[in-house]
């Protein structure tokens, strides 16, 4: 723009017959009744750029001491529309041409860049930007639409979101109720990461609510393999082992396989009691699953002993462990008998 300027103010060659319109000159000053136009349009385009540069979820959503800064600066830039206007009509009209033509191009940029379809192509959408609780969504194959905070429709590509983006939104399908589609996006968050062990946790526990129980044992096995590879000693994977364990184990208990349903819930039983108030829900299910997988098979006096810790914790599974302790009682008096009579 400087060196415009210079030409400009210093005659060059054929600055002086290069304009069109009414800026034949580009020379000269803007001027006569068609003089207010390019400082018209500076000002005004400066004003529409502030406006959509600053029309972001991000930055509309900035709160604190940030966000008020923020605000101020762009006040602060809308207001410098006004000497904008006045400083259009000390420049050369070769420098005006420059200048229009350049607040114009970044418009129609940031305007196409903003759209979905031309964003889906350069491979833009979903970078910066997800869906949240709360949102509503449409997914399809490739994309996902859903109206944000601020009422305005946002798109963003499947294949641009992140295995953990791809999770998060997997969550908040499942808890609707949509099966289908949240074991679709927990898959496509496997493509990218194989080895992404909360999702193959959450794909299994998608897929035993499908009762889908060999496949879901499946990522289920193999989300443990990997768990107890690492040795877990973070809450966050003893928690993950925990319930990987607990729906491994309830998932062979569903198929009949006793024996391998009561090896994971054993290993949930082994594990210390967490402090989290909902881990711990997770863990006296695991028990009270164990319990029940062993009086199935048989071993009662095993199962009344689990009951224990789990009456402890919720009396109100009392009546299942009085209810594991008589027939313990009647199964010793019947061995009793048996010893008198020989």
């Amino acid at each position: 723009m400087a060196s415009i300027r210079k030409m400009s103010l210093d005659g060059h060659p054929g600055f002086d017959s290069g304009g069109a319109l009414w800026f034949q000159n580009l020379c000269d000053l803007p001027g006569g009744s068609f003089g207010p136009v390019f400082p018209i349009l500076i000002a005004g385009f400066h004003y529409i750029n502030i406006q959509i540069s600053f029309d972001s979820p991000t930055i509309r959503q900035t709160t604190g001491l940030t966000g008020l800064l923020m605000r101020y600066y762009k006040l602060y830039l809308e207001i410098l529309s006004v000497p904008l206007f006045f400083v259009g009509y000390a420049i050369p009209q070769g420098s005006l041409v420059y200048w229009v033509t350049n607040s114009s191009v970044n418009i129609f940029q940031q305007l196409s860049l903003k759209h979905p379809t031309v964003g889906a192509k350069l491979g833009l959408l979903g970078q910066g930007a997800s869906p949240s609780v709360g949102h509503s969504m449409e997914i399809s194959e490739s994309v996902v639409k859903y109206v944000d905070s601020d009422s305005q429709e946002q798109t963003l590509s499947l294949q641009t979101l992140t295995p953990e983006e791809l999770l998060s939104l997997s969550v908040q399908v499942l808890s609707k109720g949509d099966k289908e589609t949240s074991i679709q996006l927990l898959r496509l968050a496997l493509e990218k990461d194989p080895g992404y062990v909360r999702g193959l946790v959450l794909m299994g526990q998608a897929l035993l609510q499908k009762t889908q129980l060999a496949e879901a044992t499946q990522y289920l096995e193999l989300a443990i393999s990997k768990l107890l590879d690492g040795a877990p000693s973070d809450a966050e994977d003893v928690e993950l082992l925990m319930l990987a364990s607990q729906w491994a184990g309830a998932a062979y208990v569903q198929q009949g396989k006793m024996k391998s349903g009561i090896t994971h819930l054993e290993r949930v039983a082994n594990l210390k009691e967490p402090g989290d108030p909902k881990s711990k829900e997770h863990y006296f299910e695991a028990l009270l699953l164990l319990s029940s997988a062993l009086y199935k098979e048989g071993q009662s006096d095993e199962a009344a002993k689990i009951l224990r810790v789990v009456v402890d914790h919720n009396p109100a599974y009392k009546p299942l462990l009085e209810q594991c302790e008589d027939e313990n009682e009647l199964v010793s008096d019947l061995v009793s008998r048996r010893k008198d009579h020989y």
